[in-house]
């Protein structure tokens, strides 16, 4: 009887094949939305001298997510209405209209390192003083920490705008605070609400869109997007509505089940720094003096505040503000 190699013999087994381990997965899925919200800060940076309107932007971040989920938006319909409205005021104020504005404007006056710096960076001492209003007690330990380090960071960031007086930029910091204190309340509006990362991206879109519609249609707020460059309309497209309104929620969800809240948190505390590093090739940004000092320490201090508690007395944890609640997996 004679045997040749050829055949269904020589083909590798299934289980021979290599396969990315979960924690693989998660970290690529984490590393994929640390360089997303990169992008959101150098997009709100990039806007001042792109051909869409701030109102245009906001159109693409909040419509595409909606056209692209509508079928699983549909079918979660009565989980998003049950919401309690002060809740879901929390959310569509703190990552809808008042917020994406807030960091467009901002970031026209100032750079993509203070956008990726202050507006994330600042979010855990907000969230704390939401905490400490509401009687859960100061934060202590290592999170105390690392909210002095992100207040000593931010000095830094401003401190050589004060002697010799930059209204501009000190005013463009100033609307930035604002907007990393509006994501603090959607931070805390998050953790109040039982969705899975599809329904809360519903339940932030929904609203944010038809609000910002509605000061579209009625001219009070102006849009150029029917005369905008198509370039600039794809770039704001993949990088606003599939981006940071689509891919960031669901991958970092994704991650923080596969490695944990607490790895997630403390590796997307890295965002400052590809930011600051991106803006160097795509915006011509150099970074500072001031840059240098500051944003280490702000990137320090909020994986100090995200850092876990040993102990159940101890503060309770501050997360990013892109942080979603921990849920099982969506249909």
């Amino acid at each position: 009887m004679v045997t040749t190699n050829a055949g269904p013999a020589t083909a590798l087994p299934e289980r021979a094949r290599p396969r990315l381990s979960a924690t693989a997965k998660g970290a690529l899925a984490l590393v994929v939305t640390v360089l997303i919200w990169a992008a959101f800060a150098l997009s709100a940076r990039a806007l001042s001298s792109s051909s869409l309107l701030p109102a245009d932007a906001a159109l693409l971040r909040f419509g595409v997510p909606l056209l692209v989920l509508a079928p699983a938006l549909w079918r979660r319909r009565r989980r998003i209405a049950a919401v309690r409205p002060a809740t879901a005021l929390k959310i569509a104020c703190g990552a809808g209209v008042p917020f994406f504005l807030a960091a467009m404007y901002g970031g026209s006056l100032t750079s993509a390192a203070f956008v990726g710096s202050i507006v994330p960076g600042m979010v855990p001492l907000f969230v704390s003083a939401l905490m400490v209003a509401a009687g859960k007690g100061l934060p202590r330990g290592t999170q105390a920490v690392g909210l002095a380090l992100i207040a000593a960071g931010v000095v830094a960031l401003v401190w050589r705008f004060v002697v010799p007086l930059n209204t501009q930029v000190l005013a463009g910091a100033g609307i930035l605070l604002v907007a990393s204190g509006l994501w603090a309340l959607y931070t805390v509006g998050l953790k109040e609400v039982d969705l899975d990362p599809v329904g809360s991206i519903g339940l932030l879109c929904l609203p944010s869109f038809a609000v910002m519609a509605l000061l579209v249609l009625t001219g009070v707020l102006p849009t150029g997007l029917a005369s905008a460059e198509p370039g600039d309309i794809g770039l704001f497209l993949v990088v606003q509505g599939l981006g940071v309104g689509l891919c960031a929620g669901l991958l970092y969800a994704y991650a923080i089940r596969s490695l944990g809240a607490e790895r997630s948190s403390t590796v997307g505390s890295l965002s400052p720094v590809a930011v600051v590093l991106l803006a160097i090739p795509l915006l011509g940004e150099s970074p500072t003096a001031a840059v240098l000092v500051g944003v280490p320490l702000i990137t320090a201090g909020v994986a100090l505040a995200n850092r876990r508690p040993r102990t159940r007395t101890a503060a309770v944890p501050l997360p990013l503000p892109r942080t979603q609640p921990e849920v099982p997996d969506h249909a």
